[in-house]
């Protein structure tokens, strides 16, 4: 008996759909991360450079600062940005310090 020849074009429909749907489902939460942790008050440059600067940051020691930050903002161990912002805490951090305020520039003294 025969078997019956695959399908590849249906296979690789599929699947580019499937790509597609994750692709968007991370957009949207991306924004949904955006708007969540209020930066979407930031204006688009500010927050494009926030972005650049973090993607292409080398500093592991500031890098897993932001992790261990990310990480509590999630459990619920951090302030949320919109009840409490830079201007509130007079540009400090409070908590266990080992990320820099959201908006400030990394490396300023």
């Amino acid at each position: 008996m025969m078997r019956k020849p695959r399908d590849f074009d249906s296979e690789l429909k599929t699947l580019t759909d499937k790509a597609k749907l994750l692709k968007e489902r991370k957009v949207r939460q991306l924004g949904e991360l955006v708007t969540m942790t209020g930066a979407d008050a930031l204006d688009v440059e500010t927050l494009t450079g926030a972005l650049l600067t973090a993607a292409t940051c080398k500093a592991s020691n500031e890098v897993e600062g932001w992790r261990r930050r990310g990480r509590d903002f999630f459990q619920g161990k951090s302030p949320s940005p919109s009840r409490r912002t830079q201007a509130d805490t007079g540009g400090t951090q409070t908590g266990n310090g080992n990320a820099a305020p959201a908006g400030s520039e990394t490396g300023a003294a």
